[in-house]
């Protein structure tokens, strides 16, 4: 397995393969998101619904997939993501629990409810991508380049999928990071084109990654 591409975004940088693709300091990680979206010219209405934790893993999953053209190399199904994050989807949760707690102004939002579960993100990008492979979202305390490869290999071990999005995407207020990387069976990665840098997808690799991020 290789790891092709990789894309990281903090409040105030977006990276691309290692190398800095957008920088901007807004005002707060909302107007950032927002800001990079305008930037990379996406036409996505929905994009502005979206929390904060979606807005944050579907914009590096944009930047991550231009120009791979992996929906046409690869057949849907055989297309999974794997996403860990520490937060899940506290902050909408948050937010949800706020409009249900005053039983005197009592309006929970049905556009506010539909973010409360942490793999709503993998499927806006499922949505998006027409990815129909294996998707999962898993709780973990930190980046854990071991757990992530362990899961990725596995999906590959069973030839459940050719091609995997996996990573972190962690979003609470104003504290957004994440590292996406995708990971392609090396023999049709090289069919397609000879990448630039050939790096194996192991746990010393995924840590390296998000070390440079």
């Amino acid at each position: 397995m290789l790891i092709t591409q990789f894309c990281s975004v903090n409040p105030a940088v977006i990276r691309l393969n290692g190398s800095t693709v957008y920088e901007e300091k807004a005002e707060n990680a909302s107007e950032f998101l927002k800001s990079a979206y305008r930037q990379f010219h996406i036409q996505y209405p929905k994009f502005f619904k979206m929390d904060n934790l979606c807005k944050l893993a579907f914009l590096s999953a944009e930047i991550l997939l231009k120009d791979t053209e992996i929906t046409t190399r690869y057949p849907s199904e055989e297309i999974g993501m794997i996403v860990l994050n520490a937060s899940s989807s506290l902050e909408t949760d948050e937010k949800h629990q706020e409009s249900i707690s005053d039983r005197g102004n009592y309006f929970p939002s049905p556009s506010v409810f539909v973010y409360t579960l942490p793999n709503i993100m993998t499927g806006e990008i499922a949505i998006r991508h027409k990815i129909k492979g294996e998707n999962v979202v898993i709780i973990s305390e930190k980046p854990d380049a071991q757990l992530i490869f362990q899961l990725v290999d596995e999906l590959f071990s069973r030839k459940r999928v050719s091609c995997c999005i996996t990573g972190w995407v962690e979003a609470y207020h104003d504290r957004i990071t994440s590292y996406l990387m995708l990971v392609e069976n090396e023999e049709k990665a090289k069919s397609v084109t000879e990448p630039e840098e050939i790096i194996i997808f192991d746990p010393s690799n995924i840590e390296r990654i998000f070390k440079e991020a």
